[in-house]
């Protein structure tokens, strides 16, 4: 990696570890975790430009994907921030995405490129990056709504769980993300149908079967939001169940294939 890609990821994480600090004091105005935020996520664009694209095609080895699924998840975060009162998000955002470039520095791996790729792969791996990107801020959501949860029921609301929305915003949130994310998982599963050619050639059957797996649990949870107005404890296991099982399709196989028995 070049000595200016790595300067700039160290500004990224640097800016990343900023807003942690700032939003660990209950007292810190949100904008100034937002803009430290925004200064990180430029910072990692950059270096992901750098990172992802070779000359001999696009790389998604194994950290330069976590890399790129954090930075969309920044993306997101940032997002919903500007709206909603929900920067406490960035408690779970920032150090993952820092955590990511840091790896990424600290252990560059073999480039496996992407040379020919169709539209329809670029189309069918950039909706499947949303997907998960977006159901991975549900389940960061699912967490801190667990925990205001249980402080309001133990009747310890510290000044953190009470700098949060209240508890019914934080839900219908939740949900609203989670039936965004379930519409681009449809379509990821869709385009994967489409236009992967041959599931065994590419060891991608583990993961077109936890993605499933993972796509039933989230169809489910909304059918059971919409039919028997499931909410509390019961969403929040389901939600983390569902991402459990889509973190094994996006990374388990490729964690094994590329780190452990050293394959493309």
């Amino acid at each position: 990696m070049a000595n200016w890609t790595m300067i700039v990821a160290g500004g990224a994480i640097a800016a990343y570890l900023v807003g942690f600090w700032r939003l660990l004091h209950p007292a810190a105005s949100r904008w100034t975790v937002l803009a430290a935020t925004a200064i990180g996520a430029v910072l990692h664009g950059i270096a992901l430009g750098n990172i992802l694209l070779t000359p001999a095609g696009l790389d998604l080895s194994f950290f330069n994907t976590a890399a790129l699924i954090s930075w969309m998840i920044v993306l997101l975060f940032l997002t919903a921030a500007l709206g909603k009162p929900l920067d406490k998000l960035g408690l779970a955002v920032l150090p993952l995405a820092a955590l990511t470039l840091l790896l990424r520095l600290a252990f560059p791996a073999e480039v496996h490129p992407l040379a020919t790729l169709s539209p329809g792969m670029q189309l069918h791996i950039l909706v499947s990056i949303l997907a998960f990107s977006l159901l991975n801020v549900a389940a960061f959501q699912a967490v801190l709504l667990a925990w205001q949860d249980w402080q309001l029921r133990h009747k310890h609301p510290g000044r953190f769980v009470r700098s949060l929305p209240p508890l019914q915003a934080m839900e219908t949130f939740l949900f609203q993300l989670i039936g965004v994310g379930f519409v681009l998982l449809s379509a990821s599963l869709l385009t994967g149908l489409m236009f992967v050619e041959d599931l065994f050639a590419q060891h991608l059957v583990h993961k077109t079967v936890l993605s499933i797996l993972s796509w039933g649990v989230f169809g489910l949870l909304l059918w059971g939001r919409w039919r028997h107005g499931w909410r509390g404890k019961t969403a929040i296991r389901w939600t983390l169940g569902g991402f459990a099982a889509l973190l094994l399709a996006y990374f388990g196989s490729k964690l094994v294939l590329e780190l452990i028995l050293r394959r493309a």
